[in-house]
C-alpha cells in the first residue's frame, strides 16, 4: 500500500489541540471529524468543508467542558452519528441525507461509566466499550443498551472484522478478547485470544490475522487462534515513538499504525501467507498521531494529530493507465477504486474495460468481477481458471453473457451468484434473449426468464428465478433469429425459411404470424410487433390477437426501430434515402397500460382512436379487464364503445348503486351485496347473484330477478326453501303465465306436479306430446281404465308414428293383436317375439325372418345373422355374415351347405382372405368354389411365385406352366406391369425374356441389374452397348452413365466432343480424367471455338498459357499465334521458336532461318547452319542478324577441320576467330604438346606456365619414369637459378613407394625456399611441407623448419603431435612464454583423452574429479576431492548421493552423508529430501539402525540449517518434521523389540498418521491398523486398515477425490494427501487386512469410532477440537501431553510422564542396547530434564 499527500483538510496549531476522533460516512460522500472542542466538523468526499455541529454534555450545568468525545462513528445508512463521551453516555445525532439538514438528537444512552470506543457494525446495533470493563450493545430502535461481556480492566480499543459480524476488544491489562455476531461458518472461538505485553491502544483486525501496537514500540501479528505469527520491533529505532492508533483498510488486506510524525504501513501477501513491512510514510512535523479513518472504498486514509491537524492521504497498490482512457487504482490486492472489489478478499489479477467503455472484467484466482460503470453495480461470482478462453457479451443492460467450453453462463449485475447455466453450442446473441424484470407485471416479482438452442431446430424457455424449464419448442427448421418480449410471456422466432412464428409461454401454443420475414423487432417498453414482408410493414398492436395485423406497403428496407419522446418511428431505407414511418402510439401504450394495470389511462388512449377490429378488439380486452378488476365504470364506458346497449344500461344502474352506497355508506361501493348480485348476473352466474342476495336475507329481490329472467322453478324453490308466504300465488301465476304463453308440455308437467293427472294427459296431447301421455297412462291406473283416454293416446301415437310405445299401451289393456301389430310397424321385434311367444307361438318363426330382414335393412348384419339361423335361413345368414364381415361363421355355414348353391360364396370369401393375406385359407375356398385359376392370380399379384408355382404344377404339366407363365408375364408386360412380369420370367428359369422385355422397354437399369445378376461376363459389354445405342438416341446424359461403368469415360468425352457438348465433356473429364484431362478438353473445346471466344474460355480456366503450349507442342502454330495475339503476346517469340525448331526437324532450314530470327534467335539459325555445315549460310545469318556468331561460325569450321586432321586451317579459323586458346586445347587433346605450348607462347604468355605444370603433371602420371623426370627438371631449375620452378618440382613429386625420396625431396623444397625464396614464398612453402613431414612422422625436422621461420606456435603444435612434451615446453618457455599455457591445456586434454586421470590429478584435480565422476569411480572421486577443500568435497558428495538415488540405493547415499556431513547448502535441499522419501517408501523395512542412521543425519542437518542463513525458513521447517518422522520410526522400531513396549510403537504407529503428506497413506494406515490390532485396539485397528482398504481403491482409480474422511473429522489427521504412485504393500497383505475388516465389520460389540480423551477429542490428536489449542507431542509417542509432562531444556519437547517412566524400566531391565541409543538421541536433541538422568552399561 503506497500513501500519498492530497491536501490539508484542517491546518494545525501552535498547541496542543488534539483531534479525538473521525469517521468516514459508508456511502463515502461524508467525513466527520471531532475536534479539541467538541465540535463535529463535516467534510464531502473531496476534502471541502459542508457542515458542523456542536455536540453536547449530558447535563448543561456541568458546562462544555466537562467531557471529551472518545468515539465517533457513522450508522450504515450513513444519516447518523454516534457519539460516546466520558461523561457515561451516548448521543445518537440525525443528520441527514443532504448538506444543511437539521441535526436532531434521535437516541440516548446513559451509562454507569465513561465510553472510552465506539463501533456501528450492523444496522440499529452500536457495540461500545467503557472504563469499567464492559463491552456493551445499544438498539437504537428499542432505545435500550445491554452487556455483550465484561473485564475487570478498562476497554482501550475496539476493532472489527471486514464483514462487521465479529469484534476484537482491546483492555488496559493487554487482554484482547473475540465476540461473533455470526462466524461465518469459520469455526474460530469466542472470549479471551490472547495476552499482548501491553496495553492494546493500537489494534487492527485484517482479513488474515490481528496487529497490535503500544507504547512499546513493536507491531506484533497474530494469527485467527491468537498465535504470534510475526513481530516487528522498532525499539532499537530512536526516532520511532509509541504507536497510539491503528486503523485497517476496508478489505482487510492492508493495515496503518500511526505513531510520531510517521505511518507505518503493512501489507498482507497471501502467496506467502505472512505480513510485509512496507516504506513507512513519514511527514515531518506531524507530531503525534491520534486518530485514523479510512474511506469505505479504500481510497482515502485521514489523519488526525495532536495538534489538531487533519491531513488527507490517497492510498494504493498501484495504478495503471488502460486504453489511454481509464486509470485503474488498486486499493488492494483484491480492491480496484469505485467500483470493483474482490468480496472474498482475493487479489485481482487483471482489470479490463469492455463493451463500449461501460463494463468492466477483471479475475481472481478463484472469481470473476463483473461490473457497471453507469450503474455502479459489482457482480463477484465463483469462477475456475478457464484459460482466459471465455467469451463475453456486454449487450444486455442487466446482465452479462460468458461463453465457456459450450456453456452459457448469464451473471446479473449486483448478484453474486450465477443467475444460471446452460449448455448450447449457439454463440449469437440473436439466438439467446434474457429478460430481467424489464417490465414490472401484476402479480409477478421476481421475473427472469431466458430463452436460447438446445440445437439448431429446438428453442428452450427457462424461469431463471424459479430454475425450471417453462417450455421446449421443437421446430421443423432451422432458427435464425429469437426475442422474448420484456414481460417473458410471449417469445418470437424466425426459421431460415423466413417464417415468423409466436409462442406464447404460458398456454404453450404457437402461431405463425408471417411467412417472408425479412426483419422483425418488439417495440421497446411494450408488446408491440413490427415487422416487414417483403414490401409490407406489419404492426401487431395487440399481439394477444395475432390476427388483427396492420399493413402498410414500403418501397424499401427496415434498418431500425426508435421510441423516444413519445414516439415510436420505424426506420426504413428506401434507395438512398432513409424514410421514416410513425406507429401509432396510442396503440402501442394501451398494451403497455394493461400490462401496468392502468385501466384509466388505457382507455383514454382508446377514446383518441376511431373504430376499427384492431380497436374493437382492445375495448373488448379493456372490458373484460376492468370487470374483472371491478372497475365498473371504466368497464361501462368498453361497453358504450363496442355498443352493446343492454350491458350498459345494466352496468349504469350498477354503477349508480354503487355510488350511493360510497356516498352513503363511504368504502368500496362495488362490496355492496346489490353490486355483488348485477355482476355475478350479468357474468350469467345466477346461484352466484342468489347466495348474495340470501346472505343479506333479501329473499324478494332474489324471487324478482329470477321473475324477470322467468326462471320460475328456481324462483319457487327459493320461496319454497324460505318459506315464503306468497308461494302458491307464485305457483298459481306460474301456471297462469304457462297457459298465457303457450307451453302446454311445461304446464302439464305443473299439473302432473299436482296429481291431476287427467289434466296433464289434456295437456301433454294438446302440446302433441303423445310420448309423454302414453308415459303417464302407463304409470297410473285411473288414466288406463278410461278408455277414451286411452284411445285418444294410442290414435295419437299412432298418428306419430310411435307404434313401439302404441304397442305397450295395446299391450298394458290386454289387447294383443293390436299389439303386436303395432310392435311390427315399430321395428320392436323383441317385444314382438316374447309377446308372439306368450299368444301366438305359431308367429315365431316368421317374426324372426322378419326380424333379421329389418335388421339387414337397417344395416345391422351382426344381428341379424342369429335371427337368419332361427328362422332357418342359411343363405341370407350367409350373405348377413359376408356383409358384416363376419368371415370365419360365413366359412362355417359354408361348411353345412351343399356346394351347388354356395359355389358363388366362395369367391367372395376367398378374396377377403386374400387380400387380408391369409393365402392358404384363400387358396383352399378358391379350389372349392372351382376357380383355381383366381388362386394362381392372388399368388402371383402377392409375388409368391413358388405357391403359385407349386399350385399349377398340381394342376398342369411342366411345358403348360411354362407356357402359361410365358403368357401371363407378357399380358404382364402389355399391362406395363414389369416387375411381376420379371418374376414369372424368373420362376420358369427364363430370364433372357426378361431382358430382353426391359430391352424392347428402354429400361436399361433393370437391363443391367438382370445382366449382372445371369451374365456378369457381359456387364462391361452390355454397358458398352447400351451407351452406344443411347448415343445414338442423343440420351447422352444415360449413355454417360453407362460408359462411366464401363470404366470407358474417354469414351464419354468423345461422344461430348463429337456431339459439340463441351461442357459435358470438360465435367467428364475433371470428374474422372484428372488435372491433364481435364487440361486436354479445355484445350480442344478452345481450339473449336477459336479467337477471342477461345481466349475467353481459356481465361475462365485460367489455361490460356498451357493451351499454347499445347498448340505449339502439337505444331497447331496458327491456332497458338492466334492465343498469343489476342491473349499473351510474350508467348509470341517463342512459338515462333517452337516453329523454327519444328521446321528445321522438317528440313525446312530457309523457313526454320526466318522464324528464328522473329524469335529474336538468331543464333540458333548460326547454329542450325553449323550443325549442318552450311558455313556460308552460317557466316551469312552470323553477319546479318548475330555479329557476335561470327567466331562461333569460325570455331565450328576450325573444329570441322581438326576432325579432318587439316590442322594448319583449323588454327587459321581459330586465330581469326581470336580464339588462341581453343587451338591450344586441340593441340592439347591431339598430345601435340609442342605446338600447344607454341602458340601459347606466341598468343598467350600468361597461361604458359600453367600450361608447362599440366605438362609436367601429364608426364608424371607415367610413373617413375615421370618421378624421375620431375627430379631432373628440379636439378635444372636449381642448377639455372630457378629456384622457385626447383621448389615447384621438388614438392610435385610424390611416389608412396619411396617416402624417403619424397621426405628428402620436401626437405630440399624447403632448405631452398628458406636460402633463396622471399619470406612469404618461404612461409607458404614451410606450410605445405611441414604437415607433409609430420605426416611421414619426422616431427622434429618439420618443427625445425617452423622454427627457422619463426613459426613458433606451429613448432609447439608439431612437438604436441608427436607427444614430444619436454621439447614443445623448452620451445615454449625459450621462444614464446605466452603458449606455456596452451602446452599445459593440450597436455591436461592428452591426459583426459588417454584416460590417465592419475597424472591428471597432479595437473588439474577438478578435471581429475570430473573424469572420475563421469567414469562411475565415485569412491576414488570422493577420497580425492576429500583432500581439498570442504566446499569441493561436498559438491562431489551431492553427485554421488544424486547417482545412487538414481539407482535406488538410497541407503548408500544415507551411510556417504553421514560419513562426510550434511551442509545446510540450499541447492541440497532436494537431495535430502529426496532421500528421505526414497526411505520411507522402502517397504518391509523396520531396521532400526536405518532409521536411526536417517534420524542422526537429519538432526546434524538441523544444527547445521540453525547456524546458517535458512534458520526458520520453511525449508527448515520441512527437515525438522522430517527428523521428528524419522525418529518415530526410530523409536517405533526399537519398542518393537521390547515386548513391554509395544503400546508405545503402536502409539507411534498411530502418531505418524499425523503426517501423510510425506508418509505414503496406505503404508502409514497399514502399519497403524496392525500395530492398533497387535495391541487389541480394535476399533481404531478397524478403522484405519479400513481406511488403508478406501486408500489402496483410491490409488487404482488415480484419484483420492471420493475418499471418505468421515471417520478423521476433528483430528489433525491431512485430508490433502498426494497419490502415490504404487502401493507400499503387497497384494497378500492388503487381502489380509480386507479379510479381517470383513470378519471385524460382523462384531456388533465394536465401537467403530476413534477413542476421545478429556478434552473430547481424539486422544491422539494435538488440536483440541472445542477450544482449537494444539498441545506439545510426546517425544516418546507423538501423543498430545495433556498433564503429568516431563519437560526438556528444549522450548517445545515434552513426554508423558507414564509412557517415560514405562520406556526407562524397559530398557534398563532389558538393557536393549536400540533403547538405550534412544534415550541417548533425545537427550541429545531435547537437552536434559529433571526426570531424565540415566546411565546404562
Amino acid at each position: 500500500m503506497q500513501l500519498k499527500f492530497l491536501r490539508t483538510l484542517l491546518t494545525p496549531q501552535e498547541q496542543t489541540a488534539k483531534v479525538t476522533c473521525m469517521a468516514w460516512a459508508p456511502n463515502n460522500t461524508k467525513l466527520a471529524v471531532c475536534t479539541v472542542d467538541r465540535v463535529v466538523l463535516l467534510y464531502d468526499e473531496q476534502g471541502e468543508r459542508r457542515d458542523k455541529f456542536s455536540t453536547k454534555p449530558l447535563d448543561p450545568k456541568f458546562g462544555k467542558h466537562s467531557y471529551v468525545v472518545n468515539g465517533m462513528v457513522f450508522s450504515p445508512d450513513s444519516i447518523k452519528i454516534a457519539i460516546g463521551q466520558s461523561d457515561n453516555i451516548i448521543f445518537v445525532y440525525r443528520i441527514g441525507e443532504d448538506w444543511g439538514d437539521k441535526k436532531t438528537i434521535c437516541n440516548k444512552f446513559v451509562q454507569t461509566s465513561a465510553v472510552t470506543c465506539l463501533l456501528w457494525p450492523a444496522e440499529h446495533a452500536i457495540v461500545y466499550g467503557l472504563a469499567d470493563g464492559k463491552v456493551r450493545l445499544a438498539n437504537t430502535q428499542t432505545n435500550k443498551s445491554s452487556t455483550i461481556y465484561g473485564t475487570e480492566s478498562c476497554v482501550v480499543s475496539l476493532a472489527s472484522n471486514v464483514s462487521g459480524k465479529g469484534i476484537l476488544s482491546g483492555h488496559d491489562d493487554g487482554t484482547v478478547v473475540r465476540y461473533f455476531f455470526d462466524d461465518e461458518g469459520s469455526g474460530d472461538t469466542q472470549g479471551k485470544l490472547l495476552m499482548h505485553p501491553c496495553p492494546p491502544y493500537a489494534m487492527a483486525w485484517g482479513t488474515n490475522g490481528i496487529l497490535v501496537g503500544s507504547f512499546d514500540k513493536k507491531v506484533v501479528a497474530y494469527s485467527r487462534d491468537g498465535r504470534v505469527l510475526q513481530a516487528f520491533d522498532y525499539g532499537r529505532d530512536k526516532t520511532e515513538k509509541a504507536f497510539s492508533v491503528a486503523a485497517a483498510s476496508p478489505s482487510g488486506q492492508s493495515v496503518v499504525f500511526g505513531s510520531c510524525d510517521c505511518l507505518q504501513v503493512f501489507n498482507w501477501a497471501p502467496r506467502r501467507g505472512v505480513w510485509d513491512e512496507a516504506k513507512p510514510k513519514e511527514v515531518r512535523e506531524l507530531y503525534a498521531i491520534t486518530s485514523l479513518a479510512w474511506k469505505k472504498d479504500g481510497s482515502r486514509l485521514c489523519v488526525g494529530t495532536l495538534c489538531g491537524g487533519v491531513e488527507l492521504f490517497d492510498c494504493y497498490l498501484r495504478r495503471v493507465i488502460y486504453r489511454k482512457k481509464f486509470e485503474m487504482t488498486y486499493v488492494s490486492l483484491s480492491q480496484a477504486r469505485v467500483v470493483l472489489k474482490s468480496y472474498y478478499g482475493y487479489e485481482i489479477e487483471e482489470v479490463k474495460i469492455m463493451g463500449n467503455d461501460r463494463y468492466l472484467m477483471a479475475h481472481t484466482s478463484d472469481t470473476l468481477l463483473l461490473g457497471d460503470l453507469l450503474t455502479n453495480k459489482l457482480s463477484e461470482v465463483p469462477w475456475p481458471g478457464t484459460g482466459g478462453n471465455e467469451k463475453f457479451f456486454f449487450g444486455n443492460e442487466t446482465v452479462c453473457m460468458i461463453f465457456n467450453a459450450g456453456e452459457l453462463s448469464l451473471v446479473e449485475y449486483s448478484n453474486n451468484e450465477i443467475l444460471g447455466s446452460v449448455r448450447t453450442e449457439f454463440m449469437n446473441p440473436h439466438l439467446i434473449s434474457v429478460q430481467l424484470n424489464e417490465r414490472k407485471q401484476r402479480g409477478a416479482e421476481d421475473n427472469k426468464k431466458l430463452a436460447y438452442l438446445i440445437d439448431i431446430k429446438t428453442i428452450a424457455i427457462v424461469d431463471l428465478a424459479a430454475g425450471h424449464n417453462l417450455g421446449t419448442i421443437n421446430h421443423d427448421s432451422k432458427i435464425d433469429w429469437l426475442e422474448l418480449n420484456e414481460t417473458g410471456r410471449k417469445l418470437l422466432f424466425r426459421d431460415k425459411k423466413l417464417r415468423l412464428h409466436l409462442y406464447d409461454v404460458h398456454t404453450c401454443a404457437k402461431t405463425t404470424l408471417l411467412s417472408f420475414c425479412s426483419y422483425v423487432q418488439w417495440v421497446p417498453g411494450s408488446d408491440v410487433v413490427v415487422a416487414q414482408n417483403r414490401g409490407n410493414l406489419c404492426i401487431w398492436y395487440s399481439i394477444d390477437s395475432p390476427d388483427s395485423i396492420t399493413m402498410f406497403p414500403i418501397k424499401g428496407d427496415v434498418v431500425d426501430l426508435e421510441r423516444a419522446d413519445g414516439k415510436t418511428d420505424v426506420i426504413v431505407m428506401e434507395g438512398v434515402n432513409t424514410v421514416t414511418y410513425t406507429l401509432d402510439e396510442g396503440l402501442i401504450e394501451f398494451g403497455t397500460a394493461i400490462d401496468d394495470g392502468d385501466y384509466d389511462r388505457a382507455m383514454e388512449f382508446l377514446e383518441t382512436l376511431e373504430m376499427s377490429p384492431e380497436t374493437e378488439a382492445m375495448w373488448k380486452t379493456l372490458s373484460k379487464l376492468s370487470l374483472k378488476a371491478r372497475q365498473l365504470h371504466i368497464a361501462e364506458r368498453c361497453f358504450a364503445a363496442l355498443g352493446d346497449v343492454s350491458t350498459v344500461r345494466f352496468l349504469h344502474k350498477t354503477n349508480e348503486i354503487a355510488d350511493k352506497v360510497s356516498q352513503e355508506m363511504g368504502g368500496d361501493g362495488t362490496m355492496f351485496y346489490q353490486v355483488q348480485a348485477n355482476l355475478a348476473i350479468l357474468d350469467k352466474n345466477f346461484k352466484l347473484a342468489e347466495m348474495h342476495y340470501l346472505e343479506q336475507n333479501a329473499i324478494d329481490e332474489a324471487i324478482k330477478m329470477y321473475q324477470d329472467l322467468h326462471m320460475w322453478d328456481d324462483c319457487i324453490a327459493v320461496a319454497e326453501a324460505k318459506g315464503h308466504p306468497e308461494l302458491d300465488t307464485l305457483r298459481r301465476n306460474y301456471y297462469q303465465w304457462l297457459t298465457e304463453t303457450g307451453q302446454d308440455e311445461k304446464a302439464g308437467e305443473v299439473k302432473e306436479n299436482m296429481g291431476d293427472y287427467q289434466s296433464a294427459v289434456n295437456l301433454y296431447l294438446k302440446a302433441g306430446l303423445p310420448t309423454k301421455a302414453a308415459r303417464l297412462a302407463l304409470g297410473q291406473p285411473e288414466v288406463t281404465g278410461n278408455s277414451d283416454a286411452v284411445g285418444r293416446i294410442a290414435a295419437s301415437l299412432i298418428k306419430g308414428e310411435f307404434y313401439e310405445r302404441a304397442g305397450d299401451l295395446y299391450e298394458k289393456i290386454r289387447n294383443n293383436q293390436r299389439a303386436l301389430e303395432c310392435y311390427c310397424k315399430g321395428g320392436a321385434f323383441r317385444k314382438a317375439v316374447e309377446l308372439a311367444r306368450l299368444a301366438f307361438p305359431a308367429e315365431v318363426v316368421k317374426l324372426e325372418e322378419a326380424w333379421g330382414d329389418y335388421l339387414v335393412q337397417q344395416k345391422q348384419m351382426d344381428a341379424a345373422i342369429n335371427h337368419f339361423i332361427e328362422a332357418g335361413c342359411s343363405l341370407k345368414a350367409i350373405e348377413a355374415a359376408i356383409t358384416a364381415h363376419q368371415w370365419k361363421k360365413a366359412v362355417q355355414f359354408l361348411e353345412l351347405q351343399e356346394a351347388s348353391s354356395a359355389e358363388k360364396y366362395y369367391v367372395k370369401i376367398a378374396q377377403h382372405y386374400a387380400s387380408m393375406q391369409d393365402y392358404e385359407l384363400a387358396e383352399q375356398l378358391f379350389v372349392n368354389g372351382g376357380h383355381v385359376k383366381d388362386a394362381m392370380d392372388m399368388y402371383i399379384s402377392a409375388g409368391r411365385w413358388e405357391e403359385a408355382h407349386k399350385l399349377a404344377l398340381k394342376c398342369m404339366t411342366e411345358e403348360e406352366v411354362m407356357a402359361l407363365y410365358i403368357r401371363r408375364a407378357q399380358e404382364l408386360e402389355r399391362d406395363r406391369k414389369f416387375k411381376e412380369a420379371e418374376r414369372l420370367f424368373a420362376t420358369v428359369k427364363q430370364p433372357d425374356l426378361a431382358i430382353t422385355m426391359y430391352k424392347k422397354n428402354r429400361m436399361f437399369s433393370d437391363v443391367i441389374r438382370l445382366v449382372a445378376k445371369h451374365h456378369p461376363d457381359l456387364l462391361t459389354e452390355t454397358h458398352l452397348h447400351l451407351a452406344k445405342e443411347l448415343e445414338s438416341e442423343s440420351r447422352f446424359s444415360e449413355a454417360e452413365h453407362h460408359f462411366m461403368e464401363a470404366e470407358e469415360w474417354k469414351a464419354a468425352v468423345h461422344m461430348y466432343r463429337v456431339n459439340d457438348m463441351w461442357e459435358d465433356a470438360y465435367r467428364v473429364a475433371k470428374s474422372h480424367g484428372g488435372a491433364g484431362a481435364q487440361k486436354q478438353v479445355a484445350y480442344l473445346w478452345a481450339r473449336s471455338l477459336g479467337g477471342e471466344a477461345a481466349v475467353k474460355l481459356l481465361n475462365k480456366f485460367g489455361l490460356v498459357e498451357y493451351a499454347i503450349e499445347s498448340a505449339s507442342n502439337n505444331f497447331s502454330f496458327d491456332f497458338a499465334f492466334d492465343l498469343a495475339r489476342l491473349s499473351y503476346k510474350e508467348k509470341i517469340p517463342e512459338i515462333h521458336l517452337k516453329h523454327a525448331i519444328y521446321l528445321e526437324d522438317e528440313g525446312k532450314f530457309p523457313e526454320a532461318e526466318v522464324e528464328f530470327v522473329k524469335a529474336g534467335k538468331p543464333k540458333e539459325a548460326v547454329f542450325m547452319y553449323v550443325h549442318n555445315k552450311d558455313w556460308a549460310n552460317a557466316q551469312r545469318v552470323a553477319e546479318g542478324h548475330d555479329p557476335e556468331s561470327v567466331s562461333e561460325v569460325l570455331v565450328g569450321q576450325a573444329k570441322f577441320c581438326f576432325e579432318q586432321k587439316d590442322f594448319q586451317k583449323a588454327e587459321a579459323f581459330l586465330l581469326r576467330a581470336q580464339r588462341p586458346e581453343l587451338a591450344v586445347k586441340y593441340y592439347k587433346d591431339a598430345d601435340m604438346w609442342s605446338d600447344a605450348i607454341r602458340i601459347c607462347k606466341e598468343y598467350l604468355p600468361n597461361k604458359l606456365s600453367v600450361l608447362q605444370e599440366e605438362y609436367e603433371m601429364e608426364t608424371s602420371k607415367k610413373g617413375v619414369r615421370g618421378v624421375e623426370g620431375l627430379l631432373e627438371h628440379a636439378r635444372e631449375w636449381e642448377q639455372s637459378g630457378e629456384y622457385a620452378r626447383a621448389v615447384e618440382c621438388y614438392l610435385k613429386v610424390k611416389d608412396d613407394s619411396n617416402a624417403a625420396l619424397m621426405e628428402k625431396c620436401w626437405m630440399k623444397a624447403g632448405e631452398l625456399s628458406i636460402k633463396f625464396l622471399g619470406a612469404d614464398q618461404a612461409a607458404e612453402v614451410v606450410q605445405v611441407v611441414g604437415p607433409r613431414l609430420a605426416h611421414l612422422r619426422n616431427y622434429n625436422a618439420a618443427a625445425e623448419l617452423y622454427l627457422n621461420m619463426d613459426m613458433i606456435k606451429e613448432a609447439i603444435d608439431v612437438f604436441i603431435e608427436g607427444e614430444e612434451w619436454n621439447k614443445a615446453k623448452r620451445v615454449a618457455k625459450e621462444l614464446e612464454p605466452r603458449y606455456e599455457g596452451y602446452v599445459d591445456q593440450k597436455y591436461k586434454e592428452h591426459l583426459k583423452n588417454q584416460g590417465k586421470v592419475d597424472s591428471l590429478v597432479g595437473v588439474d584435480v577438478m578435471a581429475a574429479l570430473d573424469m572420475y565422476a563421469e567414469r562411475g569411480q565415485w569412491e576414488k572421486c570422493v577420497e580425492t576431492a576429500s583432500k581439498q577443500n570442504i566446499k569441493i568435497l561436498h559438491k562431489y558428495v551431492a553427485l554421488y548421493a544424486t547417482h545412487l538415488i538414481k539407482e535406488e540405493e538410497a541407503p548408500k547415499a544415507l551411510q556417504l552423508y553421514l560419513q562426510h556431513g550434511a551442509p545446510p547448502n540450499p541447492q541440497n535441499f532436494n537431495i535430502y529430501k529426496r532421500l528421505f522419501l526414497d526411505l520411507i517408501n522402502l517397504s518391509n523395512t523396520d531396521s532400526y539402525r536405518m532409521w536411526a542412521d536417517l534420524r542422526n543425519f537429519l538432526l546434524q542437518l538441523c544444527g547445521n540449517l540453525s547456524k546458517s542463513a535458512e534458520a526458520n525458513s520453511p525449508a527448515h521447517e520441512d527437515f525438522e518434521q522430517m527428523l521428528l518422522i524419522a525418529h518415530y520410526y526410530a523409536t517405533r522400531s526399537a519398542a518393537r523389540g521390547v515386548e513391554q513396549l509395544m503400546s508405545v510403537a503402536a502409539k507411534l504407529s498411530v502418531s505418524l498418521l499425523r503426517h501423510t503428506e510425506l508418509i505414503p497413506a496406505d503404508k502409514a494406515f497399514h502399519e497403524a491398523g496392525l500395530a492398533c490390532r497387535a495391541v487389541g485396539w480394535d476399533n481404531m485397528a478397524f478403522i484405519f486398515l479400513n481406511h488403508f482398504l478406501d486408500v489402496c481403491d483410491a490409488i487404482d482409480e488415480g484419484s483420492l477425490d471420493t475418499l471418505d474422511h468421515s471417520d478423521f473429522v476433528d483430528t489433525d489427521i491431512p485430508f490433502e494427501v498426494p497419490i502415490p504412485t504404487k502401493l507400499c504393500v503387497t497384494e497378500a497383505q492388503r487381502e489380509q487386512a480386507r479379510d479381517w475388516v470383513l470378519m471385524v465389520s460382523m462384531d456388533q460389540r465394536l465401537e467403530q469410532v476413534l477413542p476421545r480423551d478429556e478434552r473430547n477429542t481424539y486422544e491422539a490428536s494435538l488440536v483440541a477440537t472445542n477450544t482449537g489449542l494444539r498441545s506439545l507431542p510426546c517425544v516418546l509417542t507423538g501423543y498430545p501431553v495433556l498433564r503429568n509432562k516431563i519437560e526438556f531444556g528444549s522450548v517445545g519437547r515434552a513426554a508423558n510422564k507414564e509412557d517415560w517412566n514405562k520406556f526407562l524400566m524397559a530398557t534398563k531391565t532389558t538393557h536393549s542396547p536400540e533403547c538405550q541409543d534412544v534415550l541417548k538421541f533425545i537427550s541429545q536433541w531435547c537437552g536434559g530434564s529433571s526426570a531424565s538422568g540415566f546411565s546404562f552399561h
